[in-house]
């Protein structure tokens, strides 16, 4: 892995313009309502950077799912991570974007390094004997994005990192155990095969034919309930993030962890249809987040095995010189316009009937 690069000065000219920063926006606001509606909740000096990195991660999955040569997509990202690092972007958007917040915040190259290996090996078709085998692909895939969003708030605690890719971690799980159908249509299988042969299901045969049973709800629980350890794990972090960062982290937590909770409530059949939440149950959820507190800051633990990595390659931003120019502190005036400006959004959404996350 290349070192994080290193700035002589703090960047005079912006590589990203307005409109740049725009169409980051637009990129989580379509396509991801559930990250959208949580990043309302976060203040705008973190927002605007968190939208660049969005959209940099999503661009990239797109390049390789909807790609023929996805080995060829891959060279071609990895060009575009060597370009961004080098502070000449490719000319798009969310590339301009993503180079100008590597550049404020030094950004150690090996976490988005480690989203590529994670696309890498997608495109190998990689099946996972174990949850710790699990464990090592969500890391890479999601593990890395909260770990990436937590330099950007300008916290870079080993306990709060190794918080943060739990987070991640338990995200993608819940993805998986909602994407069980949707997956294996795409001739995918992400279940830990240990556990589908102990709760006697022969993936090969099941793929041939994807239907739900029983077992395969069990198989689907057990994903949940380890996810939910580590959602509960993820709340001792945040609890040590900067205030104004909690809501919208501890939304993204409840609103993720909430798909689990839906989807056990209809059976636990993630093949024959996709699980929603149901819109007025996310809008409670974030109003609950917007005034929550988390009673976990006592807890430690240790980094997962499979994210120590990422948790060491973030802890050492906090030797950038410029973070603290990237991340500074806000007067009571910002911190009062943020507070403004979350609840201004929130009542349109409600007034115009508009929560649809």
């Amino acid at each position: 892995m290349r070192s994080s690069l290193m700035l002589p000065h703090w960047p005079e000219q912006r590589l990203a313009t307005p409109a740049d920063h725009a169409a980051c926006r637009e990129l989580i606001r379509t396509g991801s309502r559930t990250f959208f509606a949580a990043s309302l909740l976060l203040p705008p000096t973190v927002r605007a950077p968190a939208y660049a990195l969005y959209g940099f991660c999503r661009l990239s999955d797109d390049a390789v799912d909807l790609s023929n040569g996805k080995a060829e997509a891959l060279d071609r990202l990895r060009a575009r991570l060597d370009a961004a690092y080098a502070g000449r972007p490719a000319a798009v958007p969310a590339d301009r974007a993503f180079a100008e917040m590597v550049l404020c915040y030094g950004l150690p190259r090996a976490l988005p390094e480690a989203l590529l290996d994670g696309f890498a090996w997608d495109v190998e078709g990689r099946r996972y004997e174990t949850i710790g085998e699990l464990n090592a692909y969500a890391a890479r895939v999601a593990g890395t994005v909260g770990a990436m969003m937590t330099v950007l708030m300008g916290e870079c605690d080993y306990p709060v990192l190794a918080r943060a890719c739990d987070l991640g971690v338990a995200m993608q799980l819940t993805n998986i155990a909602r994407d069980v159908g949707e997956d294996a249509r795409a001739g995918r299988i992400y279940l830990p095969l240990e556990w589908m042969h102990q709760a006697g299901i022969d993936p090969d045969l099941w793929l041939d034919n994807p239907t739900f049973s029983p077992e395969l709800g069990s198989v689907i629980q057990r994903l949940l309930d380890y996810a939910d350890v580590l959602y509960l794990r993820a709340a001792s972090g945040i609890a040590r993030l900067p205030w104004r960062c909690r809501p919208a982290i501890r939304a993204a937590c409840y609103l993720y962890a909430e798909i689990g909770r839906e989807l056990e409530r209809r059976g636990l059949d993630s093949v024959s249809s996709r699980t929603v939440v149901p819109a007025s149950r996310k809008a409670f959820l974030l109003a609950c987040c917007a005034a929550g507190r988390s009673a976990q800051e006592h807890l430690v633990f240790a980094p997962l095995p499979e994210t120590r990595f990422l948790v060491e390659a973030a802890a050492a931003s906090s030797a950038y010189p410029f973070r603290e120019m990237a991340v500074r502190r806000r007067g009571f005036g910002e911190q009062a316009e943020w507070v403004i400006d979350l609840f201004a959004q929130l009542n349109e959404r409600e007034a115009t009937g508009r929560i649809r996350l």
